[in-house]
């Protein structure tokens, strides 16, 4: 069957992101990396032109593809964590030379968009108390890479 898989758009950078996010998420790996050849009006003989591989299992490709296109944060790879210490390993790893934003997104320095995210938010913020939920919304509105301990404290109310 048929499986969607993302396909990301670089200027010049494809190798190094390639090799960077495939460092950071653990069980990733390159597939295959084609190069332009030679009088390829894409670019220069040897450079990569396209590459797929794999992150923790989601497979993606990129192609380098010049200017004409840029990332944005309409699209973003979402990293469900499952504590604090995950939270702040991917954080900490993607941020480097990037971008902070707001309520655990960011923006690294190829441009791609993350969300780092740890479990505890959406079970909080799926409370069917509105109150608690509400103030874990707050909470999580004010925070830029986000803090478990910090959820649960409005969740509970401290």
């Amino acid at each position: 069957m048929a499986k969607p898989t993302p396909f990301l758009w670089f200027d010049g950078q494809i190798e190094e992101a390639v090799a960077f996010y495939t460092s950071v998420f653990p069980d990733s790996k390159v597939h295959q990396v084609e190069r332009y050849p030679e009088g390829s009006p894409g670019g220069a003989a040897g450079q990569v032109m396209m590459a797929s591989f794999s992150l923790n299992g989601q497979e993606v490709m990129a192609l380098n593809g010049g200017p004409t296109y840029q990332l944005t944060p309409a699209f973003s790879f979402f990293v469900l964590c499952e504590d604090q210490a995950e939270v702040d390993r991917f954080w900490d790893a993607l941020i480097e030379g990037g971008e902070p934003s707001q309520c655990g997104w960011l923006v690294d320095r190829f441009g791609l968009s993350w969300q780092i995210v740890p479990t505890a938010l959406g079970r909080l913020l799926g409370d069917a108390d509105q109150e608690r939920a509400g103030r874990v919304m707050q909470a999580m509105l004010g925070m830029v890479k986000l803090d478990v301990a910090g959820l649960q404290a409005a969740y509970d109310g401290a």
